[in-house]
Formats: C-alpha cells, sequence, structure tokens
C-alpha cells in the first residue's frame, strides 16, 4: 500500500500539484535532502507549493519528472527519481537525480522523507561557476541552505 502512496506522490509532483503532494504527509512529518530540512505537514508542503510555483512561473516546458525503481519493505519504501527543470534564481537547466527514502505510518501518510542527490553535481548545473568552483564546500552548501530557509519563510508568511 505504501508503494502505490509513493506512485501517488510522484503523480502529484509530475502534475506539480503541490496540495496533492502535501496531502500525502502526516501532520508532524519530517523532510530532508541536501537543502532543507523541514518539519510537519505546512512546512513541507509550503517548500512543496514554492517550488512548484516557481517551476510554474518559468513554464512547463522545461520541466519533467521521472521516477521509478519504487521498492517496498514494511513501512518503508524508496525510489529513484530524477528531474530537469530552470532554477529560478539563474535560469539555468538543472538534471537532478535523487535518491529517496520514506516511512509511512498505519494510514500510509509519510512520516519521513529522506532525499539524497550530489549537491556538488546540482550546485554546478544550477549556480555555474560559482557552483563548480565553491559546490564541494560547506561554505556554500551552508549559503545555499540558510537561502532556501529564508525565501521559505518568506513564502509561509505571505500564504
Amino acid at each position: 500500500m505504501s508503494r502505490a502512496a509513493v506512485e501517488r506522490f510522484y503523480a502529484a509532483f509530475e502534475r506539480l500539484d503541490s496540495a496533492a503532494m502535501e496531502a500525502c504527509y502526516a501532520e508532524k512529518a519530517r523532510f530532508d535532502d541536501e537543502v532543507f530540512s523541514l518539519v510537519g505537514r505546512r512546512r513541507i508542503g509550503g517548500m512543496w507549493r514554492m517550488l512548484c510555483g516557481a517551476t510554474k512561473a518559468k513554464g512547463r516546458a522545461h520541466w519533467e519528472l521521472q521516477a521509478g525503481g519504487i521498492t517496498e519493505q514494511g513501512s518503508r519504501v524508496t525510489a529513484h527519481w530524477e528531474t530537469r527543470y530552470l532554477f529560478p534564481a539563474s535560469g539555468r537547466l538543472v538534471h537532478n537525480q535523487i535518491d529517496a527514502e520514506f516511512e509511512f505510518d498505519a494510514d500510509d501518510l509519510i512520516t519521513r522523507h529522506r532525499d539524497r542527490f550530489d549537491f556538488w553535481r546540482w550546485a554546478r548545473q544550477a549556480l555555474g561557476l560559482p557552483g563548480l568552483l565553491l559546490g564541494w564546500t560547506p561554505f556554500l552548501r551552508h549559503k545555499v541552505q540558510a537561502q532556501a530557509a529564508a525565501n521559505l519563510h518568506r513564502f509561509l508568511e505571505r500564504a
């Protein structure tokens, strides 16, 4: 059943349907990736609303998501997904490859979602020369994390 929940999540993501994505999470869910570390459906949903909105604003012509390799072991599901999009801050085309892990509650809602990707690879694509030169450093990673957190905070204040 959790496999079906992950398939629903990625189908919603492919449509950039952040409301349907948010509905997949438990109230006190946790999300972590190389940029965000969030607790609570509202904050996680806000991140997806912000990211999906930015992607829609840049135009769906440059949006692609492919999810696969979904495997289920008890209440844990893993998946591999790839996305192509224009990074809003630079307008640069990014092809990101992500490995995801999900855990679920008895209601088949996501309680934990962890995405892992090569931050340096992402930074080279999204940020260009600064990403190439500094993407491997904790300095740039922390700077990107701080900027993303500030953007999300402003977005949630307006929502």
